[in-house]
């Protein structure tokens, strides 16, 4: 049985060519406070190869950064969108 009150954390791989998954995104973004895809790349000890997870590395880094909260006038993507 897993730690953690019994749930299963299961990771997801967001880039096929350097394997990451969601759990070492959000763990760079919250620990090394990257800003952009790029440097969550170099976080992780790897480059952007292809490209196509560029989008989905950004939106898990605009959820983590809402969930741990932004410094005030952070312009990350989740701030920086027009209020409706």
């Amino acid at each position: 049985m897993p730690s953690g009150g019994g749930k299963l954390w299961l990771k997801m791989i967001v880039c096929s060519c350097n394997v990451l998954t969601d759990h070492e995104v959000r763990t760079a973004v919250t620990t090394a406070a990257p800003r952009s895809a790029g440097q969550v790349y170099g976080c992780l000890g790897c480059s952007a190869q292809c490209g196509r997870c560029a989008r989905t590395i950004r939106k898990i880094m605009d959820e983590a950064l809402v969930g741990v909260g932004c410094p005030a006038g952070c312009s990350c993507a989740a701030h920086s969108k027009p209020v409706a």
